[in-house]
């Protein structure tokens, strides 16, 4: 791995868990000392960071962990939305329907009362997310869906452990995977709409209870 690329990683890995919260500011001689890297790979990742829009550059020598309050998340869900919904509903007249049914089938017996259980459900998701990208099989849409899932990264560490919300999560990914497995676009798609609209609303009840 070349020294950029794993200087990127690294600061992804901690701006995304939290070490380094909004408003740190990366300074390049600290910065490179941590990664154990020279000045210019950590430069470019730095540029990478800031193409992410997860870093700011506020001056030419001042560069900070860019804020993540309720109105950025917001807007971070209108463009989930758009993205997600329109995927779905691709995915569903594109994809396997046998390979979407497994995946229901899967979705139907995750087990959230252990933390193994609760990580398998989160992978399960991913898995879930990359089949839809593949079934739609568009640079773009699969493009700009990295660019958000990045920040959403940032978003699920500020929520609040809500188990409640966990179940209700896993039967609404059940119903996406059940209309993608039927071949119904507008079911899937309206079930990827609500499924986002209870997201952000736990989300936002969980800034307003003050972050974990």
């Amino acid at each position: 791995m070349r020294a950029s690329d794993r200087a990127y990683a690294e600061l992804l890995e901690d701006i995304q868990s939290g070490t380094l919260p909004s408003g740190t500011v990366l300074g390049e001689v600290e910065q490179a000392e941590r990664l154990g890297v020279s000045r210019t790979p950590l430069r470019e990742a730095l540029r990478r960071l800031v193409a992410d829009g997860l870093v700011v550059q506020q001056s030419p020598r001042v560069t900070v962990v860019a804020d993540l309050d309720a109105d950025d998340i917001r807007a971070l869900f209108e463009m989930r939305r758009a993205l997600e919904e329109t995927t779905a509903r691709l995915a569903a007249e594109r994809g396997d329907a046998e390979a979407f049914g497994l995946l229901a089938s899967e979705f139907a017996d995750v087990d959230l009362s252990r933390a193994a259980g609760r990580d398998a459900y989160y992978a399960l998701i991913a898995r879930l997310d990359a089949a839809l990208d593949a079934a739609v099989a568009n640079d773009y849409l699969s493009s700009a869906l990295r660019t958000v899932r990045t920040h959403l990264v940032r978003v699920r560490r500020m929520a609040r452990d809500k188990p409640e919300r966990l179940a209700a999560s896993a039967a609404e990914h059940l119903t996406i995977a059940r209309a993608l497995a039927a071949r119904d676009g507008d079911l899937a798609a309206h079930a990827t709409h609500v499924h986002l609209h209870n997201a952000l609303t736990s989300i936002l009840e969980s800034l307003s209870e003050g972050t974990p």
